[in-house]
Formats: structure tokens, sequence, C-alpha cells
């Protein structure tokens, strides 16, 4: 099957639960044409509290990079197979949480 060029990313649904607006910003995610693959992770919670959601880059993996989702005191992992460099996909992350 040929993926034409509006082919969109996955967003994989294996948890139940996710930390509250996460799902939406990862659906923006998948509409850039270089991200294959966005899989929400472990979701744990942490001593900090983060008022608003905020989602970095937390280290590379093999085909992309595992990145974090906090806010309040819950943590997320997200695990993001992209043929993007990090700078560019800091700026697409950037771009989608301004909005």
């Amino acid at each position: 099957m040929k993926k034409s060029s509006k082919a969109k990313g996955r967003l994989v649904w294996n948890h139940s639960t996710h930390i509250d607006g996460l799902i939406p910003i990862l659906e923006k995610l998948t509409q850039n044409q270089s991200i294959q693959t966005i899989t929400p992770g472990v979701l744990s919670r942490s001593r900090s509290h983060i008022p608003h959601l905020k989602l970095r880059i937390s280290v590379p993996i093999r085909g992309g990079f595992k990145l974090l989702a906090r806010q309040g005191k819950a943590v997320q992992e997200v695990f993001m197979l992209t043929s993007l460099a990090q700078e560019d996909l800091e700026e697409a992350i950037a771009q989608v949480l301004a909005k």
C-alpha cells in the first residue's frame, strides 16, 4: 500500500489513562508527515507541580525519541518514532503547544 503525501502518523492507544489534554496534542503532532508513530507510556507521579502541560524530549531511542509529558504532579512517558532531528521535533512540539 502506497502512502499518500497527506499521510499522517499513528497514535497508539495502549493505556486507559493519560494526562489531561495530552491526547489532543499528540493527535496534532501526528499531522506532521515526518512522525510515524506516537505511543503514550507509563503514567507516574512526581514531587514537583507543573501547572500547564509540558512536553519535552528526554532521550533519543532507536528510530526516534522518548518524551516526558508533565502536568500537575503527573508524568507520562511518550515514545515517538520520527525522522525529524531533535531541534526540528522541539520546534514542532512548541508550535503545537502554543496553539
